[in-house]
């Protein structure tokens, strides 16, 4: 008896068997058997029971769920490769139980991919690719701990997302779509559509990657004078194209339109706001192709009803689809489309074809400069390295942000301090750690030890590594990390090295990651929650002047360290505080006579 008719034999009488048809005719999967139990007795509730029967060979090929709508080339590239099941709008429920069977799951940025799917899949599940950039849907932590690489499409879509974000810019310049709502309603208002010519205005790219640089291109040949701002372009890339790049602040006052084209992130969450909109241009034009989250849509309006911005063109928004009511979607100098960056055939065609690659080779065990979530670690080598990788990644994350100015970090210099020796200790987890921090804060990345160094070359970063021998005894793998980033500018001048760099050390005390030096100060902080760092008149009763300050504004601080030249001279106070202080508690801060300088820093 087949395992379909020893369920439904278990079934009485005036039980219900209904089977839900594949929906492709490619599916190799068995179907979903919905068996819906009618009691004859009101005590017994009803209930709904999902079986799926399956029966794999040895040496069978691989089996991927397409989840989403694929471009018919990348399907054919998968099917020449593996066994494809391509069933659309399934129910988390009916996910959860086809995952099992599968090596491999293919969405989009409809399906969410959360930690019961990685748990019913029982280990089974190698590879989850994600057909576009963007990888919010899928729980990355709970991948990593499955042993499933996740990997994703980031370059197909560029041209189309570029391509896009220009007919936004123009079609708002000129007021393209409240015109033609206008005509339809059987309006002829000419004067009421005067636009805006592009020519000699400058545009702000706010972010400049694959898709900010090609923005950049078309722009200039619009005859548009193009700023960007980024902190990790290369100036030459830039330079190249005819690009200038500033500061973040410098973009906003001098922009006549600004394109956003930043990842969205904790830094980059709200970037633009009140405070950021009163530092524009009045007239503004803003275009938005890139993440919803990092425009204040609240701010935004306000902005227009104010005046400072003009116009408004937007392709994303923070809760997509927005709300039917929402003042941003109708206010009447706002042009809109749902998330169309991406759609152009070619764009869908080579997106298929990028993550079908990306799947395959991950499924052939070959290591995917697209994966985004770390691989799985032998447990040993974790449990030594753990606390030197978190430190590794805070220092490099204190690191970047102690950079300022527009001119982009460019050369890494790595010193590892330690008594073992060179072959017994690989340093390259920890390398991709630092990059991991220096990059993430404000990209779209997921870096790890597969993609670190691809996606720091890509950006232009020079990543130089130096081992220093010490005496002793080798039980601990590292002493202390040094992380040196050099011709850049700082935001906290004392965080310069003699040698003009921005630099930062750190050690492991008791399995916890500490800051130990920042430029030629010495601290000793435990890196957790966010510091403080102040420069300061080495004096009594600076630390209880801060903690008060602190204090007052209910801050609650975790621990204080300075470090000196000499008594009386300058000295750097570094400050663990559990929460983020105000505005008006860090300009406080600043107030205080005796502080020369100070820094937030959020890890």
């Amino acid at each position: 008896m087949s395992a379909t008719a020893s369920a439904a034999a278990c079934v009485s009488s005036t039980a219900k068997l209904a089977v839900k048809p594949s929906l492709s005719s490619r599916s190799p999967l068995p179907s979903v058997i919905s068996l819906s139990f009618n009691s004859r007795s009101r005590d017994i509730p009803r209930r709904r029971l999902i079986l799926v029967t399956c029966t794999t060979g040895e040496g069978a090929k691989p089996t991927v769920l397409v989840a989403e709508k694929l471009g018919e080339a990348g399907v054919k590239l998968l099917e020449n490769f593996a066994n494809v099941d391509c069933s659309y709008n399934l129910t988390p429920e009916e996910l959860n139980t086809k995952i099992s069977l599968c090596d491999a799951l293919i969405v989009r940025s409809g399906t969410k991919v959360g930690r019961e799917v990685f748990e019913s899949s029982r280990g089974r599940l190698k590879v989850v690719g994600r057909a576009g950039v963007g990888i919010d849907n899928v729980d990355l932590s709970a991948a990593t701990e499955f042993g499933c690489l996740v990997v994703n499409a980031p370059t197909a879509n560029t041209i189309a997302a570029a391509e896009h974000g220009i007919a936004l810019l123009a079609s708002m310049a000129r007021n393209v779509s409240q015109a033609d709502a206008s005509v339809k309603a059987g309006e002829w208002k000419r004067n009421k559509y005067v636009g805006v010519s592009l020519v000699g205005k400058t545009l702000a790219v706010m972010g400049f990657g694959k898709v900010g640089s090609e923005v950049a291109r078309r722009a200039k040949g619009l005859g548009m004078r193009v700023i960007a701002h980024d902190p990790y372009a290369p100036a030459d890339r830039a330079h190249a194209i005819g690009v200038e790049l500033v500061s973040f602040d410098e973009a906003l006052k001098t922009a006549d339109f600004i394109s956003l084209h930043m990842p969205l992130t904790p830094a980059t969450s709200k970037m633009l706001n009140d405070e950021t909109f009163a530092k524009m241009k009045k007239g503004v034009r803003i275009v938005n192709v890139a993440r919803g989250g990092v425009i204040d849509e609240e701010a935004l309006v306000r902005a227009l009803d104010a005046g400072i911005v003009a116009q408004a063109a937007l392709d994303v928004f923070t809760k997509e689809p927005p709300a039917k009511d929402s003042k941003l979607v109708q206010h009447e100098r706002v042009t809109v489309t749902p998330h169309l960056g991406a759609s152009t055939m070619e764009a869908q065609e080579g997106v298929a074809i990028e993550i079908a690659q990306a799947v395959v080779g991950a499924l052939n065990g070959e290591l995917a400069s697209t994966a985004v979530n770390a691989p799985m670690v032998p447990a040993e080598v974790l449990a030594e390295l753990k606390p030197y990788a978190v430190l590794a990644e805070q220092l490099g994350r204190l690191a970047v942000q102690l950079v300022a100015g527009g001119s982009g970090v460019k050369n890494v210099k790595v010193k590892y301090a330690s008594a073992r020796a060179t072959d017994d200790l690989d340093t390259r987890l920890l390398r991709a750690m630092i990059i991991k921090g220096i990059i993430e804060p404000i990209s779209d990345v997921y870096v790890n030890l597969v993609n670190a160094d691809y996606t720091a070359k890509q950006r232009g970063l020079r990543i130089s590594e130096e081992r220093v021998a010490l005496d002793g005894s080798p039980e601990s793998p590292l002493e202390t990390i040094t992380v040196q980033l050099g011709n850049v500018e700082s935001k906290f001048a004392s965080a310069l090295s003699e040698s003009g760099e921005v630099k930062v050390e750190g050690r492991v005390k008791d399995g916890v990651p500490h800051l130990t030096k920042v430029g030629s100060f010495e601290v000793d902080v435990s890196l957790e929650g966010s510091i403080i760092l102040c420069r300061q008149v080495d004096q009594p009763g600076m630390i209880g002047t801060v903690g008060r300050i602190l204090g007052e504004s209910n801050v609650n601080v975790s621990f204080m360290s300075v470090g000196r030249i000499a008594p009386r001279k300058q000295a750097v106070m570094a400050i663990g505080v559990d929460d983020m202080p105000s505005k008006e508690t860090l300009k406080k801060i600043g107030e205080i006579p005796a502080v020369e300088e100070f820094v937030f820093l959020k890890l």
